[in-house]
């Protein structure tokens, strides 16, 4: 489960007279319920991504509570990480390795042990539909692919909370529509908290919508089943 009460954080912009604050998450409040896939919805600089990076522990917020399968992000960062894949927008790749090497050397960071590497990667590769290029380099993969080897690293030490960040941006609609159907594939095994602008792609994929607007929470959506 994931537990977000009261985060705010603000950000100093600019030099001198010009300098400013700006604030991108103002007192958010929600949770994402274990084993469900919710959406964090709103347009771009609403404080998603903000959110995200406190949650993934990238950030620290500057008041407020969360929580990430029971531990504070905070308090307890490396507790977190264990539990917790994270897919940001632009998906952490190193296009001059293949999937695997590049898959194995994620699973070894994220604490892996080595007799239990190569079965992790493969779970993932199969997965994430990416046994046909696991041993081509991921520089020469198409965008679509890329972005299966950017879920392929979160998912990759079996976390029980995945965070993704924008995962469909850029694709093609068939590219789209392969992605979102993978992600609601995580749903019972993972819990999944998804950001996007898009509010089709979020009632399509999500089970249920945080919707953030200027740093803070508008409304709360609960949607039926997501279709194809």
């Amino acid at each position: 489960m994931i537990e977000v009460l009261q985060v705010a954080k603000r950000f100093t912009q600019g030099r001198g007279k010009k300098m400013r604050t700006v604030q991108a998450v103002d007192g958010v409040s929600f949770e994402a319920a274990d084993g469900c896939i919710t959406g964090l919805l709103g347009p771009n600089g609403a404080g998603k991504t903000t959110t995200l990076r406190i949650l993934s522990t990238f950030l620290t917020q500057d008041a407020g509570e969360a929580r990430v399968a029971g531990y504070d992000v905070v308090q307890r960062p490396m507790e977190v990480r264990r539990r917790l894949g994270y897919l940001p927008e632009q998906p952490p790749l190193d296009l001059d390795h293949t999937v695997s090497e590049y898959l194995g050397f994620c699973a070894a960071l994220r604490g892996v042990q080595r007799k239990a590497r190569t079965a992790a990667v493969s779970s993932a590769v199969e997965r994430c539909g990416l046994g046909a290029v696991a041993g081509r380099l991921i520089g020469n993969l198409s965008k679509g692919f890329r972005q299966r080897v950017g879920l392929a690293q979160a998912l990759v030490h079996s976390p029980s909370v995945i965070v993704l960040d924008e995962p469909t941006i850029g694709l093609d609609p068939f590219q789209i529509r392969e992605i979102r159907n993978l992600i609601r594939s995580l749903a019972g095994d993972h819990t999944v908290l998804l950001s996007s602008h898009i509010l089709p792609e979020v009632a399509m994929t999500c089970s249920r919508a945080v919707i953030v607007h200027r740093g803070r929470i508008a409304a709360e959506v609960n949607f039926d089943q997501g279709g194809a």
